[in-house]
């Protein structure tokens, strides 16, 4: 019989080489984020000294308002349907974004590329530059809120659908194309079923995701509590600013747990 190989003690995961190179990406990657820091205009003692006016701040903010808890409530409910409308909108303006960006769906080439040019669109701009967008159009209130967020959320749930479209199983597409079935029946009865649960679960995280959103539109005047929030501030009310926060995240509590309880009765 022959001997094993014995075993060696050197033997190292990454060659020579392997390592240099891991070396230079980590030290080409060090001199990118010091150049970048080196490059902004940072004040650094007002950095050093933020720990300090974070104490302070939170003194001041000592204890909370709530003096103005009725306001404070009705824009929070404001808030809630402002993210349910827009969500509830740019889901069913969504659907025929979703079936044209979908390759397996799409009529032709043009209306392909249109269906993605409006995703890109919609994707590539923040909600609150649309919102100081239709602030400028609707004037201040909960209608430019509304549209703002609307507007980004369509990109969101129309490019998950459509990603959904792409991947569904073909066969039974085949299947009732091959029967004769019209189009929209092939819709119906073929794409709309596979493609139900992510609906159904996007449409509840970009919801839960707007009522975040939806939080701080009232900074740049497009309604909901950033309103009054942005009120407290200007004003150094911060007992009052201490107040809101504390029902933006409590806001934020209760609509994790409704989604989450949405996804388990729904998916």
């Amino acid at each position: 019989m022959t001997k094993p190989a014995p075993m060696r003690d050197d033997w190292t995961r990454f060659t020579l080489a392997q390592r240099m190179q891991r070396y230079a990406i980590f030290a080409a990657s060090a001199l990118v984020i010091g150049w970048s820091i080196s490059s902004i205009d940072v004040i650094w003692a007002w950095v050093w000294d933020a720990p300090e006016q974070m104490g302070d701040l939170f003194v001041r903010m000592y204890p909370p308002d709530p003096s103005n808890l009725r306001r404070i409530l009705q824009v929070l409910w404001e808030t809630v349907n402002i993210a349910t409308i827009a969500t509830a909108i740019a889901v069913i303006v969504s659907l025929p974004v979703a079936y044209l960006a979908a390759q397996n769906t799409t009529p032709n080439r043009a209306t392909l590329w249109l269906g993605r040019l409006i995703l890109v669109t919609s994707r590539s701009v923040n909600t609150i530059i649309w919102a100081l967008l239709f602030v400028a159009i609707f004037g201040p209130g909960v209608v430019a809120g509304i549209v703002a967020i609307m507007f980004r959320s369509v990109g969101f749930v129309g490019k998950l659908l459509g990603e959904a479209i792409e991947e569904i199983d073909k066969r039974p597409v085949e299947a009732l194309e091959a029967t004769g079935a019209s189009r929209f029946k092939v819709i119906a009865y073929a794409i709309v079923p596979q493609v139900m649960p992510t609906f159904w679960a996007v449409s509840i995280l970009r919801w839960d995701i707007n009522l975040r959103e939806s939080t701080v539109l009232g900074l740049v005047g497009a309604g909901g509590i950033g309103i009054v929030l942005q009120g407290a501030i200007d004003t150094f009310n911060w007992r009052e600013a201490a107040t809101i926060l504390i029902a933006i995240l409590l806001l934020v509590i209760v609509g994790e747990v409704i989604s989450a309880f949405l996804r388990r009765r729904i998916l």
